[in-house]
């Protein structure tokens, strides 16, 4: 089995900024995360902020550059029945296929959100998909993912193109335990998992990056980041908290 850890959403170079963290209506005290999508730069996309109800967050977020006119990439899709669709296409897409990942692999979407008080910016986890089926555009584009307007479906992004599916959540709550950025920052700073160890994690080979005290420090770059975990218990016992982490309201 496989963990990949997928970074997705606004930064500071696609889309200029963090994405918000904002306060749950009615209850105080209890905020919620919005995962604000990267602006549509392919032509690819039917769906604009506003009609996701982002329009203000991506005009702050983005400090003005984006209005809620503008295109989004609306993916990772999260959809009402539970189940998530996914694209991927190029260089990232065939890490995946490098590295193995496949049916039963789970993603764990990351991102860059701003503290809700302190703005401070940091990568937590905003949501998870469960691949149960994997959808290459080049031997077609299945009717249900036209009528999702999914921006992979709309229009081939590369060659190898494809769309992953099945069951997912986007986090209802933005709890400690979903951060991954440790107290003080700077983003790229991780507290990692005890059971993730130098040389599980793809890209991130050189030694000097498995920092003492338990600290990973992330690559600048890239989207999937796959952790081989085998059969071993604690990985799997973190993604299960994780997951319950995610689905808890």
């Amino acid at each position: 089995m496989r963990i990949i850890f997928s970074r997705k959403g606004f930064d500071s170079s696609a889309g200029g900024g963090p994405s918000p963290i904002v306060e749950v209506a009615g209850r105080t005290g209890a905020h919620r995360p919005i995962t604000l999508p990267i602006p549509d730069s392919k032509g690819a996309s039917r769906t604009t902020y506003d009609d996701l109800g982002l329009g203000d967050h991506a005009a702050k977020a983005s400090r003005g550059k984006l209005s809620g006119k503008d295109l989004c990439h609306n993916d990772p899709m999260f959809l009402a029945d539970g189940t998530c669709a996914f694209g991927q296409c190029g260089a990232a897409q065939t890490h995946l296929e490098r590295q193995g990942v496949g049916i039963g692999d789970v993603f764990v979407f990351f991102g860059l959100f701003a503290e809700p008080e302190t703005g401070e910016p940091h990568h937590r986890i905003f949501g998870y998909l469960r691949a149960e089926k994997i959808n290459h555009l080049a031997a077609g584009v299945p009717k249900e993912l036209r009528d999702l307007d999914h921006p992979h479906a709309i229009a081939m992004h590369a060659s190898n193109d494809a769309i992953w599916r099945g069951e997912g959540q986007v986090a209802a709550r933005a709890c400690d335990a979903l951060r991954l950025t440790i107290p003080g920052g700077p983003p790229s700073i991780w507290h990692r998992p005890k059971w993730l160890k130098h040389g599980g994690l793809s890209y991130h080979d050189r030694a000097e990056r498995w920092l003492p005290g338990g600290r990973l420090q992330s690559v600048a770059r890239g989207q999937e980041f796959v952790a081989d975990i085998g059969r071993r218990k604690a990985p799997r016992d973190w993604l299960a908290q994780v997951i319950a982490l995610i689905k808890q309201t």
